[in-house]
């Protein structure tokens, strides 16, 4: 393991409520006998982060409660209504100051993502400038890596739902893509019908 892969952290954006699942906080869907919070936590570390931090909102108690989350850094996002870009702020400024050169960003509401997809977009870090995203069939997707020299531009961009859309729209020149398409399907549990692709 290189130097700069050692310093690469999860960061996991698990705080919504899960409003068009009738309010059913996601982190807390069942994924395979357990809070889908705990799955996601457990492809950012088989992808090779030792280091993870979670993003909670919505029912942070209960998460907290009925989710495994030891050795994670869990960091409690009291705007998470206002969406993902809060989160995403949240998580980042978490990372201030750890050492880390580089944030692997996942949702939690993505299980068909494994530690395939998140490992390759994780070996493509090349340090502190490193920008590199996910691509299915050539689109950008999930995970994404943002090296710590973004991670002011992507908080001042950072606004409602959109999250890192906009930062990474502007700097679309720099972004490495790695595809994944062949081990991972992006979809989002966001509505009723989406719930059939968990396990």
């Amino acid at each position: 393991m290189t130097h700069e892969e050692d310093q690469v952290a999860g960061l996991l954006l698990a705080a919504g409520g899960g409003r068009r699942l009738g309010g059913h906080p996601k982190a807390l869907l069942t994924h395979r006998g357990r809070p889908l919070v705990e799955h996601a936590v457990g492809v950012l570390r088989a992808a090779g982060c030792a280091r993870v931090h979670v993003v909670l909102g919505a029912a942070a108690d209960a998460v907290r409660e009925r989710a495994r989350l030891d050795g994670c850094v869990v960091v409690e996002n009291p705007e998470w209504e206002e969406g993902m870009g809060t989160s995403l702020r949240a998580g980042l400024a978490s990372l201030a100051g750890t050492g880390a050169r580089a944030a692997l960003v996942s949702l939690v509401d993505q299980p068909g993502i494994g530690p395939e997809a998140a490992a390759r977009v994780r070996a493509a870090c090349t340090g502190e400038d490193s920008l590199v995203a996910a691509a299915y069939d050539g689109v950008r997707g999930h995970p994404v890596l943002f090296g710590s020299a973004h991670w002011a531009g992507v908080t001042a961009s950072s606004s409602g739902d959109r999250g890192a859309r906009a930062y990474l729209k502007e700097h679309t020149a720099a972004i490495t893509l790695v595809e994944c398409g062949d081990v991972a399907r992006p979809h989002d549990i966001d509505t009723p019908e989406d719930l059939a692709h968990l396990e």
